[in-house]
């Protein structure tokens, strides 16, 4: 019975191992990055340059604003990112198989990676609106804040207040974002590991370092346009009469077009660049050192 037993967590590891190595090295990195992804939002808010923000930040809220929105965070890579790896990694395992055994091209790669994105960013869009609404609330007016004391509370108070569908508010563009982030990111690691490892004879530590950086320069560029008009529209709120300022992703991009151009949707990329690079780097990282582990283990 016991043999049983363990024959069949044995079965089961395999399949679940990929979404928990996943969501487990996205946790840590956002423990280490989260003060950066604070900066960022509220540049992106119009709270001035990165410096600016940061002593405003001090002066007025302390240390502890800088890890505002921690539980989301962690919320949200225990759901997005869990199933984003996870995802990618199955469909490449796949995708290999189908290509007997053979390393993929890179198109498909980034369909995969696109696949992945989308699936991650479904799953973790309402921790994300969590995420955005804490850190967002302290630029507001005080009669206009939420006041959410963890993203549970978070969660509950948006269903409460919203109805359930308010959940995805914004997930259009969060999935359109995510989607672009994941293509850049995923694909660009996995070629680079075989560009790095293969065709320049890297040893391990090497390669992971420069494929987690390219990884983390193709995340950025891809996604921040999108980021940024997934923030405006998680973050508005009604005017007098009851009236949003955007009535959509597609209504927002366009009057942001107008308004500020192109490089208007490229707000806070310096700051969105260091955020973005260190957590895809940290996350490649950390992955690469929990299946080191794992495989000590003989798991």
């Amino acid at each position: 019975m016991a043999e049983e037993k363990k024959a069949q967590a044995a079965g089961v590891w395999p399949k679940v191992k990929p979404f928990v190595n996943g969501g487990v090295s996205g946790m840590l990195a956002t423990c280490v990055i989260q003060p950066i992804d604070m900066i960022k939002v509220r540049i992106q808010l119009g709270q001035g340059s990165a410096a600016t923000v940061t002593k405003t930040m001090l002066r007025e809220e302390g240390i502890g604003a800088f890890y505002k929105g921690l539980s989301a965070g962690l919320l949200r890579q225990a759901t997005y990112t869990t199933a984003r790896l996870g995802s990618f990694r199955i469909l490449t395992n796949k995708a290999i198989e189908a290509n007997d055994g053979k390393p993929l091209p890179l198109y498909q790669k980034a369909l995969c990676g696109l696949t992945a994105g989308a699936i991650g960013a479904c799953v973790g869009s309402p921790a994300d609106l969590a995420l955005i609404r804490m850190q967002a609330d302290a630029t507001l007016p005080a009669a206009q804040r939420r006041n959410y004391s963890n993203a549970f509370h978070a969660l509950y108070r948006i269903v409460a207040d919203e109805g359930v569908l308010a959940l995805w508010k914004g997930a259009g563009p969060t999935v359109v974002r995510a989607m672009a982030l994941n293509m850049g990111m995923l694909a660009s690691y996995d070629q680079s590991v075989e560009f790095f490892k293969d065709s320049l004879g890297l040893g391990e530590a090497a390669t992971v370092i420069g494929a987690s950086t390219v990884s983390g320069f193709f995340a950025s560029a891809c996604s921040l346009p999108f980021d940024f008009v997934k923030t405006q529209i998680q973050k508005m709120q009604p005017d007098a009469e009851g009236k949003y300022p955007y009535s959509g992703s597609l209504d927002c991009a366009m009057k942001t077009l107008k308004s500020g151009g192109p490089f208007k949707f490229y707000t806070g990329f310096p700051v969105y660049c260091v955020r973005i690079a260190p957590h895809v780097m940290m996350t490649w990282i950390f992955l690469n050192q929990i299946q080191k582990a794992e495989k000590k283990m003989g798991l």
